[in-house]
């Protein structure tokens, strides 16, 4: 699939992907503002920031203002926040393309934080927090990065502490919006039925004069760890859930598609592994999980489940087991070959639509400064050899860098460190 970027004297930078044969367009506007931005008193402003960014702007003051027009375009549109980004949306039939980049780029620009809105916002967030709370399979994502980083920026949740978002004023989301929606930190994506032509067109109506400002960085990850750790949040589930997390490479090594297929080995598809092991053989739990999770300064390899509460112990010894197999023995060559394919060919299904192929171009230009099509990650993951995945697991998979996070009903940390070893 062909694309072309273009920087504007600003630093603004423009990724257009044409898609001949697709009759939607997105328009996604990404800036490097995330919860790895923030200190441990506005920790969770940056997704606040998200939310009022709906609330109401000069040319439309309100948010139904906002909110109507795009539905009027039968436009799908939203926005996100994660650890290093946040993300701005609308797709929508191509022929409304020009409208949905306006309302995208006056959202992203013009927002007014109205008060009385920003009032209401906070018990919108609150309950937000409250929800995924109440999803252990969700919340013991925030435990593991709490486990593995502790009081740091990436230790911390990007929604934020609810005692935080209720001290927020308006002042603060002026303030800190110019320290980070800044030109050179932000990627404006357009994909699917456009010309390269059409969209600078209109950045250069919106965009093109937008000064420069000083952006602020994000503290660097620190990792420190010397043997097994665990974090147990009690709760009376019926299932428990946990993450096995074991500290590993960061967004820009070279390691990446290794990691990939480890973890299409371990947990990819029906026919994984763990899969295998925990689901048709165990008969212990529904779903079952493997990948790298990774950042630009620091990645973890993880692990998880949701599983019977009376069987944790013989889970957890299970998938520690499975992982020291591959320190172990050389992964065969027919289910590597298999594993390699069931990855190129879910990464090419997921890039079947506009929001989709904005969403995976702009990311990587984001965070790496770089793009590389679906095909030249394609042959990085049918290069992976099995020697090399043999002795990636050696490397990551360690006492020294093993984490455990847990949500259920339990109480004792020193059952779980007396079998958490490989």
């Amino acid at each position: 699939m062909q694309f072309s970027k273009k920087v504007l004297k600003n630093g603004l930078r423009v990724i257009t992907i044409p898609m001949k044969d697709n009759p939607t367009a997105t328009v996604l506007v990404l800036v490097e503002a995330g919860s790895k931005y923030e200190n441990k008193k506005n920790n969770g402003i940056s997704h606040f920031l998200e939310h009022m960014c709906f609330k109401g702007t000069a040319k439309r003051p309100k948010a139904i203002n906002i909110s109507k027009e795009l539905d009027a375009l039968g436009s799908q549109y939203n926005a996100f926040t994660a650890q290093e980004y946040t993300g701005y949306y609308a797709k929508s039939d191509a022929r409304h393309f020009a409208k949905i980049f306006d309302i995208v780029s006056d959202i992203y620009l013009n927002s007014t934080f109205p008060d009385a809105e920003m009032q209401k916002e906070k018990g919108v967030i609150i309950e937000e927090i409250n929800m995924y709370e109440d999803m252990p399979n969700r919340h013991v994502q925030d435990l593991i990065m709490k486990l593995l980083y502790g009081d740091q920026p990436a230790g911390r949740n990007v929604a934020g502490e609810k005692k935080n978002i209720l001290k927020m004023k308006r002042d603060d989301f002026v303030a800190y919006k110019k320290m980070h929606y800044l030109p050179e930190a932000t990627v404006l994506v357009v994909a699917g039925q456009v010309t390269e032509k059409e969209v600078i067109k209109e950045v250069n109506k919106i965009f093109r004069k937008l000064p420069r400002g000083k952006k602020a960085g994000k503290v660097k990850v620190k990792e420190i760890q010397t043997r097994p750790k665990v974090l147990i949040n009690f709760k009376k589930t019926d299932q428990a859930h946990f993450v096995l997390g074991v500290r590993s490479h960061n967004f820009f090594s070279k390691k990446n598609a290794t990691l990939s297929v480890l973890g299409g080995i371990l947990g990819g598809g029906m026919s994984s592994r763990l899969f295998q092991k925990l689901r048709e053989e165990m008969g212990v739990g529904y779903y079952v999980r493997a990948y790298n999770d990774a950042y630009t300064d620091h990645g973890f390899f993880q692990i998880s489940a949701g599983v019977d509460n009376k069987r944790i112990n013989e889970v957890i010894k299970a998938v520690l087991d499975e992982c020291s197999k591959i320190k172990k023995e050389k992964i065969s060559p027919e289910e590597l070959n298999k594993v390699k394919e069931y990855l190129v060919g879910n990464m090419k299904l997921s890039l079947e639509s506009s929001d989709d192929i904005a969403n995976f171009y702009g990311g990587q230009e984001l965070l790496k400064r770089e793009l590389k099509n679906a095909e030249e990650k394609a042959n990085e993951i049918r290069a992976t050899t099995a020697s090399q995945i043999q002795a990636l697991a050696k490397d990551i998979f360690k006492n020294n860098k093993l984490n455990l996070a847990i949500i259920g009903p339990f109480k004792n940390k020193a059952k779980f460190l007396k079998i958490l070893k490989f």
